[in-house]
């Protein structure tokens, strides 16, 4: 206990200002300085240090860093691990937009079958130049 008087007393003189010697100063408390935590209070302290090291530790399960510094300290498994995400996000692209305008010819197809004036038109050219496409014969 006196070693950890003596030491907060050390880094209190270590992090003080340098202050210039003032004339009608208050002299410091004596005990104050010097003032040693009871039994209770070391206590609480302990017990309080001993929350937050937990909530950090519960952070850093929460946050997978562990894991982080695994899979970087494995590049092979990294690269390994960005490849099959890669190739997943490209089929998945590839499905999506595949799905996607399959829907928008079917609706224009279906509007085109309406014979809405000047859209009707528009609609019906532009669904003949996709199969067109499809048929692959260009479409002039």
């Amino acid at each position: 206990m006196d070693n950890l008087n003596e030491e907060r007393n050390e880094r209190n003189k270590r992090n003080a200002p340098a202050r210039p010697p003032e004339e009608h100063a208050e002299p410091e408390h004596p005990d104050l300085a010097n003032a040693a935590l009871t039994g209770d209070e070391e206590k609480r302290l302990i017990h309080h240090i001993h929350e937050k090291v937990s909530e950090i530790a519960a952070n850093i399960e929460r946050t997978q860093i562990a894991d982080y510094v695994t899979l970087m300290n494995k590049p092979r498994r990294l690269i390994f691990a960005n490849l099959i995400a890669g190739i997943s996000r490209g089929v998945g692209l590839g499905l999506g937009i595949t799905v996607f305008a399959g829907t928008i010819l079917y609706a224009l197809k279906a509007l085109g079958a309406l014979n809405l004036p000047i859209i009707g038109t528009y609609i019906a050219d532009l669904v003949e130049y996709v199969q067109f496409q499809l048929e692959g014969r260009r479409f002039y």
